[in-house]
């Protein structure tokens, strides 16, 4: 059994799906706060003076915190069945097929919120590692349980959960940056569509 690693947005998906799960998720009324604090990060963003992962982090704590985890997580089912379908690249769900024809693990390796993702790879029947919502007392903190599952972070949680000498070929699939350190540890390297040497 060989290995696939595949991260989501903009690899299995046609564009990143954070902003639009926001847009389903979040109530208008802090959707609306949040475009007039959020717009001068965004602008630091694309000035390149402010991070990916800060802004995640900032947005995640602003939409989501005190919100009941169940509502979150329902918004995140309907969601995985409503919204990502339509985004999905029919040639990376063709690529699973395939793995999954010849008896590979199958795992996507996201940056992406678990509240929607596990929903998906459930139905799809792939292995999951994401990144993750805290929850206490059944109400989201606003928080992420652990680190986001992005560049570094992504091989550490691959080498934490498998062993990676078990598989004779390793394949893995990226689009941006924060997929490099994910696809090192395969032999066979995919990034954009186009296999890397």
């Amino acid at each position: 059994m060989n290995l696939a690693l595949f991260d989501f947005d903009g690899t299995i998906t046609q564009r990143e799906m954070f902003a639009d799960f926001v847009r389903a998720a979040v109530s208008t009324r802090r959707r609306l706060a949040g475009a007039l604090l959020f717009g001068p990060m965004l602008a630091g963003y694309k000035l390149g003076l402010v991070s990916a992962n800060a802004i995640r982090a900032s947005v995640v704590h602003f939409g989501f915190r005190g919100v009941p985890a169940d509502v979150v997580d329902e918004a995140g089912r309907r969601f995985a069945l409503d919204v990502l379908p339509a985004a999905l690249r029919p040639d990376a769900l063709a690529r699973i097929r395939w793995h999954r024809q010849q008896g590979d693990r199958v795992m996507v390796v996201s940056g992406a919120l678990d509240v929607y993702l596990a929903h998906w790879c459930r139905h799809h029947e792939l292995d999951l590692l994401c990144s993750r919502l805290e929850t206490r007392g059944g109400v989201l903190t606003g928080r992420y349980r652990g680190a986001q599952c992005v560049g570094a972070e992504k091989s550490r949680r691959i080498r934490e959960v498998l062993d990676l000498d078990e598989f004779p070929v390793i394949y893995a699939y990226g689009d941006t940056h924060e997929d490099l350190d994910m696809l090192r540890l395969a032999h066979r390297r995919y990034y954009r569509g186009q296999e890397l040497a």
